[in-house]
């Protein structure tokens, strides 16, 4: 019965009706009773307060008072009419002003009548008015805590504003407040102190005080989160029983490696990640391990070293990049050490030449190819492998998830180890959540030697400075990059920005070599241009984004990023990690304009004042958002109602760790404590988070 109640249309209830319910369908997907228990609201307005028109100043912001109608007046015609009722309390004047929808204001007040008035007062020439206040009689509306709901333009249109969402909110708690189901278990509401569903239900949208609003979002939050880490984990579960690995139990060929061939020191960090893929590799169930380092922590010679176990149990490798200059970044550094071994790699991407193309595939199958490393062309169905052991990819988050699982959807008795890398640093709530059902390594240790990088912030009237630095690090045997942002849909002007760039650099530094590089230009030409940077003919590379990842040049001691007010803050601490990679102390310039936003002012900030990735990747997630940061906005995940990532860490760990408890104890949820739980678990598996899995 309780759930026929809550699955009652929403046209059905009074004031509603059919046209303000089709927009309530289309604008805000509110279809029937229980859909808008959960339209939520966004902030609330402290009117249990009546204020004095005498207290009133510049800094006021809004609340309710209690005037008296003295006078009201109009002027101008049709669109240009204007109201404006003159009105008083005990302690001074004010005057209230409308500016459109007049017709419904005037008639309604009247000269001599007492209001309740709700708005921000604003002072002008020691005078205070109102614009388009909220208006009420007095004897008509009880004083409180007031929900403030989401609408669009299209709503208020057709009357669905915030009076009527709190009029029809009300009328649908008095109907089915005992219908709202518990969906957590006594012990946990207990053990946790939380409210029910149903008083956190009420008293989110009618609050009895702000203790109740905080007992509300306190208990919706962690139930969001709950169910979020309940369905990763049993997802985790499922994967390490139904998902058997190769086993790799010898590391002969590793030892060799690293006793007679590695070309430095390993970190801490990097032997401990190491050990921990080393281990989900012998265990018979498939590694599904995300490794996160920052910009030049050593992610490459660990994947490499990683790659040895799967080579002496004959297994080949997979490696995908983004794009191809990553991609011949990484054949270059991997065949560099693999030749010391006599291990075989070889590189495709979508400039592999057909005939070359057709000779590698047919070797990958032969098993002759140990390392194969690529783009996208490495999904594609004529891609065979042998026996395919240890797939790796790298900055995981900018393929698609069907690209992903293309990879690892050709069926065998045994699955192949996955291991993701990333250079750009997740923030740690969002590695409990967003990848919650990988393991995660961190490298948080940068090679002993390393300076680091001097970042300043300059406005555009600084340039001719910049200019002479510039000058003085070519002098002193350094080179520079010179970064353009690249803007999806406007590629013809940030091309035409990064060229007139280029002819100013040319024209300032005449005997100079210059590269441009861009991603317009054919595969030949880029690489022709990183070569010549990399042997150090070319003193200046003027570049777009395309060296954001993969360029290693140790001589580039210098990196000037214009208009970096229009990049994120995460691709800027990429880009700063173009340069720092050899003995010089390196320097990272930020250009802008003069006048920035508040948000872009924090992001320089940021970056002068941090070179930690991960404390910059928090800042991004509180600026930006999950779904912003990490690309998942399409995907629906995360757009979570109450939670915020960036300040609920102790949160996260909390719920993860009772969802934990509970998966160990009753892995199905038969028992018939956890009866509610498994209900609601069953009826939202539907929009689960099945796609953050990478295998």
């Amino acid at each position: 019965m309780s759930r026929e109640v809550l699955k009652q249309k929403i046209e059905f209830i009074k004031g509603v009706g059919p046209q303000k319910a089709s927009l309530l369908n289309s604008e805000v997907g509110v279809y029937n009773l229980n859909d808008m228990l959960h339209y939520f609201p966004f902030r609330y307005e402290d009117r249990s307060k009546i204020k004095k028109l005498s207290d009133v100043n510049e800094n006021s912001v809004e609340g309710v008072y209690l005037v008296t109608v003295t006078a009201k007046s109009t002027s101008g015609k049709f669109k240009f009419k204007s109201l404006k009722i003159k009105v008083k309390d005990p302690t001074g004047y004010a005057e209230l002003v409308w500016m459109k929808g007049i017709e419904w204001v005037e008639d309604k007040i009247i000269i001599g009548k007492k209001y309740l008035i709700f708005g921000k007062p604003k002072i002008y020439r020691n005078k205070i008015s109102f614009f388009h206040p909220e208006t009420n009689e007095q004897n008509k509306v009880s004083l409180g805590i007031k929900p403030v709901y989401p609408t669009t333009e299209k709503l208020k249109r057709g009357f669905v504003n915030n009076r009527f969402f709190n009029k029809i909110i009300d009328l649908i708690l008095v109907k089915t407040k005992s219908h709202i189901e518990e969906t957590l278990s006594e012990k946990i509401i207990k053990k946790e102190k939380l409210i029910s569903r149903s008083e956190a239900i009420q008293n989110i949208h009618l609050p009895k005080n702000e203790e109740m609003i905080r007992q509300s979002k306190k208990r919706l939050k962690f139930e969001e989160l709950f169910f979020l880490q309940l369905q990763i984990l049993q997802l985790k579960n499922k994967r390490l029983s139904a998902f058997p690995g190769y086993v790799f139990k010898k590391s002969k060929l590793l030892n060799t490696f690293y006793k007679k061939h590695l070309p430095f020191n390993l970190t801490e960090a990097q032997k401990k990640v190491i050990k921990e893929c080393y281990e989900d590799m012998c265990s018979g169930k498939q590694m599904n391990r995300l490794v996160q380092g920052d910009v030049g922590s050593g992610k490459t010679i660990v994947a490499f070293m990683c790659m040895l176990f799967a080579i002496e149990d004959r297994s080949q490798i997979a490696f995908m990049a983004p794009t191809e200059v990553l991609a011949g970044q990484h054949f270059k550094s991997i065949k560099k050490q693999a030749e010391k071994l006599n291990v075989s790699v070889a590189v495709l991407t979508g400039s592999t030449k057909k005939k070359d193309r057709d000779v590698l595939l047919e070797k990958l199958m032969k098993g002759e190819i140990n390392i194969l490393i690529g783009t996208h062309a490495l999904i594609e169905k004529r891609v065979q492998f042998k026996k395919l052991g240890l797939v790796i990819i790298d900055e995981q988050h900018k393929f698609g998830v069907a690209q992903r699982a293309k990879l690892w959807s050709k069926k065998e008795k045994y699955y192949p180890h996955i291991l993701v890398m990333t250079a750009t640093p997740i923030p740690r709530t969002l590695a409990l959540t967003l990848y919650g059902d990988l393991d995660v390594s961190v490298i948080d240790e940068l090679p002993s030697g390393r300076k680091k990088i001097i970042t300043s912030h300059r406005n555009d009237n600084s340039r001719l400075k910049v200019f002479g630095f510039i000058n003085k690090t070519i002098n002193e045997g350094g080179q520079v990059y010179v970064v353009y942002p690249l803007i999806e849909g406007s590629e013809k002007k940030d091309h035409k920005d990064l060229m007139d760039g280029f002819e100013s650099l040319k024209r300032y530094f005449p005997n100079t070599q210059i590269g441009v590089l861009h991603g317009r230009m054919k595969p030949e030409n880029k690489d022709y241009e990183m070569k010549r940077f990399a042997e150090g003919k070319s003193k200046i590379l003027v570049s777009t984004t395309v060296i954001e990842v993969g360029v290693d040049v140790p001589n580039a001691s210098v990196i000037i990023i214009e208009s970096a007010e229009r990049f994120g803050l995460s691709q800027l601490h990429q880009l700063r990690g173009r340069v720092g990679r050899g003995e010089k102390q390196s320097y990272c310039i930020l250009m802008t304009k003069y006048n920035l936003s508040q948000e872009s002012k924090e992001r320089v900030k940021a970056m002068v004042s941090s070179s930690d990735g991960f404390e910059i990747a928090n800042i991004d997630l509180r600026l930006r958002g999950p779904g912003n940061m990490m690309g998942t906005k399409q995907s629906g995940l995360l757009e979570l109602r109450f939670v915020n990532l960036a300040e609920d860490y102790d949160l996260i760990k909390k719920t993860r760790s009772v969802a934990l408890s509970i998966i160990e104890n009753d892995p199905k949820l038969i028992h018939l404590e956890n009866k509610n739980i498994s209900y609601h678990l069953n009826k939202s598996i539907k929009s689960n988070i099945n796609w953050s899995r990478i295998s």
